[in-house]
């Protein structure tokens, strides 16, 4: 069964998936914005909704916290080949529940030099995320489900980047945190000083 994260909590993914685990998707989702408008003398007020086109990352870090490699938009594939992402989701947003983008992690692939995994989320545009609704990562076994989900709404931020969370290796095991930090930036570039705490 999955748990729900609250931010900063921490799971083992051997523990929770109640064995050793290989090949994981770290999903990441969230919903249309809404706009509201007040029309012309009252008149087409209403709200509607809007496609922001956000952009999900992973991160790999070394045990210095040095940023070894980046997996988003622009390169989706690790250069070690562990980790895949499905390509850049435009529709800027779906269905409750449903995932935008994912990023696939082979564990037994990713370097031994490799200790941090971070997951982030940014508005390329530089729109906020005010009024984006049902965001969310969860993590989930190629073979047995969803293992961990971490439900952070967005609505009201001005802001336009999250550090959602992170996978990282503890005493020979890989360990889960949810993080939901708000940020700024286009692209994980402009994250990476507000990182520095998390590795």
């Amino acid at each position: 069964m999955a748990i729900n994260l609250q931010k900063g909590q921490r799971i083992s993914l051997e523990k929770e998936a109640g064995r050793g685990l290989n090949r994981v998707i770290m999903g990441l989702g969230w919903g249309m914005k809404q706009v509201h408008s007040k029309g012309f003398l009252g008149i087409g007020a209403g709200s509607r909704q809007k496609a922001v086109d956000l952009d999900a990352s992973c991160l790999l870090f070394d045990a210095a916290g040095k940023l070894a490699d980046t997996v988003w938009f622009r390169q989706l594939a690790s250069h070690c080949g562990a980790i895949q992402h499905s390509g850049d989701d435009r529709a800027g947003g779906g269905e409750t529940g449903a995932e935008n983008e994912r990023i696939s992690i082979d564990l037994s692939q990713v370097p031994a030099a490799v200790q941090t995994l971070i997951f982030t989320v940014n508005s390329f545009s530089g729109e906020s995320f005010a009024g984006i609704p049902n965001a969310f990562c969860r993590l989930v076994d190629e073979v047995g489900g969803e293992i961990a989900r971490f439900d952070l709404s967005l609505e009201g931020g001005d802001y336009t980047g999250l550090i959602m969370s992170k996978l990282y290796r503890h005493n020979n095991e890989w360990k889960m945190q949810a993080l939901g930090e708000h940020a700024e930036g286009r692209t994980f570039h402009d994250l990476l000083p507000a990182l520095a705490s998390y590795l």
